[in-house]
């Protein structure tokens, strides 16, 4: 093992990872991901790390109260296992509710959000605006774990804004309200996904918890993720904006944790390849609407080559299946 992590740790993240009753094989998690991780995404990434725990897209307990049946955003294919559905809300019963209609549908874990910055989740009270409702938080929690005979997690942040830093206390309500794990976006809510990902913070939360800790910020390669780890001691990581256009980190990551070697860059046919497979897949899941939604997609996986912004470009802009293919199937040959 590199030097700048320590054989104890090494030996710890090598082993499987107790979340309550469910036991996990890979300390390495895709994190949900509003309008990212649907099904077809979700494949590309288990293609890669067979054993990770993989969540689904953000979950509104409100809609789902009030839908007949179920939307396609919480279908679970039968071999995706181990994965979890992230919901959010703050109405403790409302939560509760679709809960049970998570496990039912397949889910080894329901998530609670108390992270998302969003204006227009926080503005209805949920996401990271629960952490200035501690008190909600905790009621939210314990009506869910009363509910499901899963073990239940929270993913949060670290406050509000700089001057409400109260993460140690929130962290410590959360697993005395029956919380199995906690995930922890080291950054408040007033800086989104801007600054740095203050990973001392995570070390903090370690330290005044039992139950596991997961580290997320700013894990964009192994090394980061390596490095975030040994600066912890945080049970796991969890990626999140490093995956967009690269569904390998998450078993990069574990590849290393389990080896000790890092695997070969995918080459950059490899990940136009990945791309074309991933337009054919929102193509056949979702229709037209695949097709609009594979835009963004196709951007993120244009970077780092020469002809990128070109490609990016004309990407973002397509109209078909059969248009993106074409300039797919250039690049590659090209590659």
């Amino acid at each position: 093992m590199p030097n700048f992590l320590s054989s104890t740790l090494a030996t710890k993240l090598a082993t499987p990872l107790n979340i309550g009753s469910v036991l996990l094989e890979s300390r390495v998690l895709q994190s949900p991901l509003s309008g990212v991780t649907d099904l077809v995404f979700r494949r590309l990434v288990r293609r890669y790390a067979p054993k990770s725990m993989i969540y689904t897209e953000m979950v509104s307990a409100k809609e789902i109260h009030h839908l007949q049946t179920l939307p396609q955003i919480m279908e679970i294919a039968t071999d995706e296992q181990p994965i979890s559905i992230q919901l959010f809300d703050c109405r403790p019963d409302f939560m509760a509710e679709v809960a049970q209609k998570a496990v039912g549908e397949g889910a080894k874990t329901v998530d609670i959000n108390m992270g998302c910055p969003v204006n227009k989740i926080t503005k209805k009270g949920g996401g990271s605006s629960l952490l200035r409702q501690p008190e909600v938080a905790e009621a939210i929690v314990k009506t869910v774990v009363e509910a499901v005979k899963v073990p239940v997690t929270v993913k949060t942040r670290l406050g509000w804004d700089d001057q409400q830093i109260k993460i140690l206390d929130f962290a410590r309500r959360m697993e005395a309200s029956g919380a199995s794990m906690l995930t922890l976006h080291a950054r408040t809510r007033a800086q989104g996904y801007k600054g740095t990902a203050r990973w001392e913070w995570i070390a903090k939360v370690k330290e005044v918890l039992s139950i596991p800790v997961i580290a997320n910020g700013d894990i964009f390669s192994v090394p980061a993720a390596i490095d975030c780890l040994s600066q912890t001691g945080a049970d796991g990581v969890m990626c999140s904006r490093g995956t967009l256009g690269y569904p390998f980190l998450v078993g990069e990551i574990d590849h290393f944790l389990r080896t000790g070697q890092i695997l070969p860059a995918p080459t950059i046919k490899a990940r136009l390849q990945c791309a074309q497979e991933h337009l054919q897949g929102l193509w056949e899941y979702k229709g037209q609407r695949g097709i609009i939604q594979s835009r963004k997609h196709m951007a993120w996986y244009c970077k780092g080559f020469s002809g990128a912004a070109e490609l990016r470009d004309q990407l973002s802009r397509i109209e078909s299946l059969e248009q993106g293919y074409e300039l797919l199937d250039r690049a590659i040959l090209e590659a």
